[in-house]
């Protein structure tokens, strides 16, 4: 069984499009439990209730954006150790720090190549095949 068939995994984005995208990509990759949410509150809400080993949000959402449910999952002493990778439309450096500074532990710039998002998740997760 490969390692991504083990990990649970959130996708966090407004756009159905990018959720279902994303998806298809970890799918390919071996990744059997993949759950998504449009928003940052629901996001939050679901993961509190069935946790996950796994978070990909994006930055810019309406509502509680992905710096503000990655402070929360790193503020909640259950769920806090949770690996966030975020995902963002610019590399806008004020982003990249404020992200870091809250333990981000990887990001991501739109657009990227499915590869790219295998690669971010080995180099936290290790190999995934």
């Amino acid at each position: 069984m490969p390692a991504a068939a083990a990990i649970k995994v959130m996708i966090v984005d407004d756009q159905a499009s990018m959720r279902a995208m994303i998806r298809r990509a970890l799918e390919d990759y071996g990744f059997r439990d993949v759950r998504d949410c449009p928003g940052g509150e629901e996001a939050l809400a679901a993961v509190r209730t069935n946790r996950v080993h796994l978070i990909i949000s994006d930055y810019n959402m309406p509502g509680m954006d992905g710096l503000g449910l990655l402070e929360a999952v790193r503020g909640d002493p259950v769920i806090g150790k949770t690996v966030f990778i975020m995902l963002t439309g610019s590399a806008d450096r004020d982003i990249v720090q404020k992200a870091a500074a809250l333990g981000v532990n990887n990001y991501l710039v739109k657009p990227f190549a499915p590869a790219s998002l295998k690669e971010k998740i080995e180099r936290v997760f290790g190999a995934l095949t």
